[in-house]
C-alpha cells in the first residue's frame, strides 16, 4: 500500500475515492522514561527513549489507519496528516493520530 502526504500521486490516476481514514493510538509513558528525560533535559542532550516511543507510536497509528484503508478496497491513503498531541491527567500519555483519503490507484 502507498501512503503519502501529498494530494495526488504523480503518473497515476485516482480511480475510486473511499474516504476519510484514520488511525489513533494513546501510548503511556513510564516513570522510567521521565526520570531519564529529566536527566537529558538538565544536563541536555536526546531523550532516545522517548523519540523510541514517538517513532514506535507513528508507526502504530499509520500501521492501523493502513489496514482500515485495506478493508476499504484501496491500494493507497493519501493527504496524510499526522498529529500529535499529550493527554492525561498530568499530560504523561501520547496521543498520535494520522489520517488520509483512502484511494484506488490505476
Amino acid at each position: 500500500m502507498l501512503l503519502t502526504t501529498t494530494p495526488s500521486v504523480e503518473g497515476r490516476k485516482i480511480a475510486n475515492y473511499y474516504g476519510v481514514v484514520t488511525g489513533e493510538i494513546i501510548i503511556g509513558a513510564n516513570f522510567l522514561k521521565d526520570f531519564t528525560a529529566s536527566l537529558h533535559d538538565f544536563f541536555g542532550g536526546r531523550a532516545s527513549s522517548y523519540e523510541r516511543t514517538l517513532v514506535e507510536a507513528k508507526e502504530n497509528a499509520m500501521k492501523e489507519m493502513e489496514e482500515r484503508a485495506a478493508r476499504m478496497g484501496a491500494n493507497a491513503v493519501i493527504g496524510i496528516d499526522i498529529d500529535y498531541e499529550t493527554v492525561g491527567q498530568s499530560s504523561s500519555m501520547l496521543m498520535v493520530s494520522c489520517s488520509g483519503t483512502a484511494v484506488r490507484l490505476e
